[in-house]
């Protein structure tokens, strides 16, 4: 069972992708879910709760549950700081805002809410939080970020932040979960709220300007100096995302040539060419998505993009077109531990068990500590917070890392400052990204990598987390002999959700989506494609077998 790519991926967006923005909203309040049916209880993934007001997977009754689950979470945590709250620019994040403020206002919760109603990216979120909690042990501020990142246009989502600035861990988005799903089942009897209007203008309702306050501090993480001084004509596109009105600001402040692709907001993204399913989905990893950017690479000597909520990066180049997040991450960290010198000597590479075993022969030419965790971000807050990780990197293009000085600057990923530091890159080196990521193969291998994505029921998706170490029953992998089966991360031992398979040269894993009804098998090999296909052609047979529940 593989995925085959649709017909239209790449290519301009037709008016049947389109959503029905009006029929979306109304669908929001009008549709009820059936908190007795698992499809439309509030599930929070590796990014918090997402789904469709169609599907009645992402309505009113959802972000009202959840909204009164965090404030009982925050009183049983002691959280008495403000509350910063996001959004981006999906149809749905502004309903679900309005709900939201209706909710933490009659609660009397402090919230800090964009100047002017302002979109608010993912890092600025975080990185007011953990500007507020500076040196403060009491009183300590978190978040909400209303965004589903980069699914289609149809989908909303709701993520809470703890006072680590970073992605709730599981502990807190399952008790905040069942909360929701109680609060549900009792018709939000036990929900208190007050009019939007009174909401809006209530005294604990505050504006701040995460804009500012984010563009102002950007000088701690990037290397302007060296962008300005090297001439770097850049482009960007915000994809009609969170951060479309930073990146102005960014230029002006910075004095630096960068060129704003498209301010254009569109709830329908219709400006997007389709991606690799059908789907109109904001993925800057994605060559479907990013044919746009792609198609102006030869007028800047580095171009990227972010996704809807700014927490992606994508990195296009004149050299190489657009770069696989892989590469980059490797580039990236390979870069920085040798141009950050405030950086501890202690501090690690974090990356996920799908992440490039390039990043492993990199970390190890570095004499870094490699750290290994399970996909998802939040595994590396901690590291983050207290500078025993430089950079924390995802396969799906998502990092933060230390700022210089070696202090923490986001605990969230952050899409903005990997984009600004691929122009460091290139003004303090003879060449773009991808030219430095050829350099660094010739040094190290070359891997090539590929995933597989397919429709997976939650049945199938339940089954396939569960598949252990003892079900694969093969010695080799695509002719190599298997060296390990694991199925709990190497770097915290926490469960991946799936198994990694790894032999000398090559090495696959396979895990269920955390936020779509899909299942991903991610592969790699450092000999060639015909042992790339080998390795994947083997993986599907064992994960097929799983999925039937058969031992593999």
């Amino acid at each position: 069972m593989s995925a085959s790519i649709s017909p239209l991926a790449g290519k301009p967006a037709p008016p049947s992708l389109l959503v029905d923005v009006a029929r979306l909203l109304a669908a929001y309040t009008e549709l009820r879910p059936d908190p007795s049916l698992p499809s439309q209880q509030v599930a929070f993934g590796t990014s918090g709760h997402r789904g469709s007001s169609f599907d009645r997977s992402f309505n009113e009754w959802h972000v009202l549950a959840i909204s009164q689950a965090i404030c009982e979470y925050r009183k049983s945590a002691q959280i008495s700081g403000p509350l910063y709250m996001g959004l981006d620019t999906h149809a749905l994040s502004q309903p679900a805002f309005e709900s939201a403020l209706e909710v933490l206002a009659a609660h009397g919760v402090e919230t800090m809410i964009a100047r002017g109603g302002e979109f608010t990216p993912t890092p600025a979120v975080s990185h007011a939080i953990l500007g507020y909690n500076h040196r403060r042990s009491a009183g300590l501020a978190d978040g909400i970020v209303i965004t589903p990142s980069h699914n289609p246009p149809d989908n909303g989502g709701f993520k809470y932040n703890p006072p680590n600035g970073g992605p709730a861990d599981v502990d807190i988005t399952d008790w905040i979960q069942d909360r929701a799903n109680a609060l549900m089942r009792g018709g939000l009897r036990e929900v208190r709220r007050v009019p939007f209007a009174r909401a809006r203008h209530a005294s604990t309702t505050h504006e701040f300007d995460f804009l500012d306050t984010y563009v102002g501090d950007l000088g701690s993480m990037i290397d302007f100096d060296a962008i300005r001084g090297a001439g770097i004509h850049m482009g960007v596109d915000p994809l009609g995302g969170a951060g479309v009105h930073y990146w102005a600001p960014i230029a002006e402040r910075y004095r630096i040539d960068l060129t704003v692709v498209s301010e254009e907001v569109d709830p329908q993204f219709g400006f997007m060419t389709v991606d690799w399913d059908g789907k109109i989905r904001m993925d800057p990893s994605s060559s479907y998505a990013m044919q746009r950017l792609i198609g102006l690479k030869s007028r800047y000597d580095v171009a990227f993009a972010c996704d809807t909520d700014h927490d992606r990066h994508g990195i296009v180049t004149r050299s190489g077109g657009l770069m696989v997040p892989n590469q980059y991450l490797s580039v990236l960290i390979d870069y920085l531990f040798n141009h950050r010198p405030h950086w501890g000597a202690k501090a690690a590479v974090g990356k996920t068990v799908v992440s490039t075993a390039l990043i492993d022969r990199v970390a190890k030419r570095l004499g870094r500590r490699l750290y290994e965790v399970p996909v998802g971000f939040k595994w590396f807050v901690s590291g983050l917070l207290d500078g025993s990780l430089g950079f924390g990197g995802e396969e799906s293009a998502g990092a933060s890392f230390l700022r210089r000085n070696g202090e923490v600057w986001t605990t969230d990923k952050d899409g903005i400052v990997p984009a600004l530091l691929s122009a460091e890159i290139t003004a303090r080196h003879e060449g773009d990204p991808a030219e430095r990521y050829q350099s660094l193969v010739q040094a190290l291998g070359e891997p090539v990598a590929d995933r597989v994505e397919a429709p997976a029921t939650p049945e199938q998706k339940a089954r396939l987390a569960r598949l252990s170490p003892k079900q694969v029953q093969s010695t080799t992998l695509a002719g190599e002999k298997i060296e390990s089966v694991i199925d709990h991360a190497p770097g915290n031992n926490a469960p991946m959700g799936g198994i990694k398979v790894s032999t000398a040269n090559g090495w696959f894993a396979a895990r269920p989506s955390g936020t779509e009804d899909i299942y991903k098998i991610y592969a790699e090999s450092f000999t060639d494609g015909a042992h790339l296909q080998s390795i994947l052609q083997e993986a599907q047979q064992i994960v097929d077998a799983a999925l039937k529940g058969d031992a593999a």
